[in-house]
């Protein structure tokens, strides 16, 4: 696909962050849109940014854990557009807790958006997506998709699945000879809410410090702007590139882990350690 004029995508998670720089990014290169979220306000905030007036834009409040809303979100969109090109399962949440005292709710609710609303995108779309004949799916991962980090095992396991799941998928679709594709899109640290949206573990004063220190310690690092990241997942396509890494600090990532691929962790176990050190001298 080496334009978006007169296609069709579909965008998740399009109220806010990298789905909304997706969504305006596409509009601006000549792309109809079926814009997606759970958030409604939101997404009509991201509506009135499309300034193109030849693009049609539709919204649908979405929560994409759930299966039969996903798959009735794929229909609209094809009803209302006459097809669809691109899926963009952009949709997530974060969760930030040590194993052993998460709660399995919140672990679900985060496999619920993370890994089974990639799922439900992929598995709903693709049959429109094969009768537009040309047509190409992109997952969100993460760098997290491609490391373990500590307090992030639930967002590890999804994004580490939705990786697995992606890669497997482009195979099968390669095997095909299918005329649609597949992208696994793996973000270091982006400039969006999601870390002040997150949920975390137990909270207590020192819990809450914690966390308070942990967002804005991201949104200090987060080193790549949401429309640099929509950028770079727009030539992924161009290029039907299997893997998208987006940012310096993805690529770093990507190469240590390549080059240290157990050794990794207890680099990351010494920082946290250090880390975890310091905030006990600060707040004693």
């Amino acid at each position: 696909m080496k334009s978006f004029a007169e296609r069709v995508a579909a965008v998740t998670g399009a109220g806010s962050g990298i789905g909304r720089a997706l969504a305006v990014a596409l509009a601006e290169q000549g792309c109809h849109l079926a814009i997606a979220d759970v958030n409604g306000v939101a997404l009509e905030e991201t509506k009135g940014l499309i300034k193109q007036s030849n693009i049609k834009v539709t919204t649908h409040v979405v929560d994409v854990a759930d299966r039969e809303a996903v798959y009735q979100y794929a229909k609209d969109a094809v009803e209302q557009h006459g097809r669809v090109n691109i899926i963009i399962n952009n949709a997530g949440v974060g969760l930030a807790a040590s194993i052993e005292k998460m709660r399995y709710e919140d672990f679900e609710w985060l496999m619920g958006i993370n890994f089974w609303g990639v799922v439900y995108g992929t598995k709903a779309f693709l049959p429109y997506l094969k009768q537009s004949n040309d047509g190409h799916i992109v997952n969100i991962s993460s760098v997290f998709g491609i490391i373990g980090v500590p307090t992030q095992s639930a967002y590890n396991a999804a994004k580490f699945a939705v990786r697995g799941f992606t890669e497997a998928l482009r195979e099968e679709l390669d095997i095909e000879g299918a005329c649609v594709s597949a992208t696994s899109v793996h973000p270091g640290g982006i400039k969006t809410s999601i870390a002040r949206n997150s949920r975390f573990g137990e909270i207590d004063t020192v819990n809450a410090t914690r966390q308070a220190d942990a967002v804005d310690w991201f949104e200090k690092i987060a080193m790549t702007t949401p429309e640099k990241a929509a950028s770079v997942i727009l030539q992924g396509i161009r290029k039907n590139q299997r893997r998208v890494l987006i940012g310096p600090d993805a690529v770093l990532i990507d190469g240590v882990q390549r080059i240290l691929p157990a050794a990794y962790q207890k680099a990351i176990s010494k920082l946290m350690t250090i880390g975890k050190h310091n905030f006990r001298k600060k707040i004693a």
